[in-house]
């Protein structure tokens, strides 16, 4: 079934088009809460709140082109697990470190190339949720630091930091990997 098709299904309340909504973008928007929150359990409880919430909305969806309802779909994970981690008090962390930004050490990019995106993604998920948070609507989401300090209610210097804690701590994972395994 096309994206379009699918979309209106859904939004006409098909049965059999929302579970092949869910077989089709389920693993991915399970993929983008775990990066959010770290946790499986926690991440499998977002998604499938996640697909309530976009049963329950889908007149609000436009489509606009092939791949937009993806993107629609993994916006309203991510929102969601903004949600959580804000309901749940694990982004208060991230407003508490706003001392400038410590210096690290890029690691080698052929190094990084030679990790399984499996344990990149798990050393992702081991960072301190304000990290990690911060990280995510950084390099995946695209925001800025001013768009971040608004959805987290913090400053942009503590997002900037947030930031840079994230890389300094990704690149010691990487070196400490790198010299264990190759």
């Amino acid at each position: 079934m096309e994206e379009h098709e699918l979309a209106e299904r859904c939004r006409l309340g098909d049965n059999r088009a929302r579970k092949e909504l869910y077989e089709r973008y389920g693993g991915r928007l399970l993929a983008v809460c775990l990066r959010y929150v770290g946790d499986r359990e926690a991440a499998q409880d977002l998604m499938h709140d996640t697909f309530l919430r976009v049963f329950d909305s889908f007149d609000k969806f436009t489509y606009r082109g092939e791949g937009s309802l993806r993107a629609w779909l993994e916006r309203v994970a991510v929102n969601m697990a903004l949600q959580y981690l804000r309901r749940n008090d694990v982004l208060s962390a991230a407003s508490a470190l706003d001392d400038a930004p410590q210096a690290y050490e890029e690691p080698d990019g052929d190094a990084v190339e030679s990790i399984p995106q499996e344990v990149l993604m798990g050393f992702v998920s081991q960072l301190p949720s304000g990290y990690r948070t911060v990280l995510n609507l950084f390099v995946f989401e695209g925001k800025s630091h001013k768009e971040i300090a608004a959805l987290l209610g913090i400053n942009e210097k503590s997002s900037a930091s947030q930031l840079v804690r994230a890389k300094a701590a990704l690149a010691a994972k990487v070196r400490q990997w790198v010299k264990e395994n190759m």
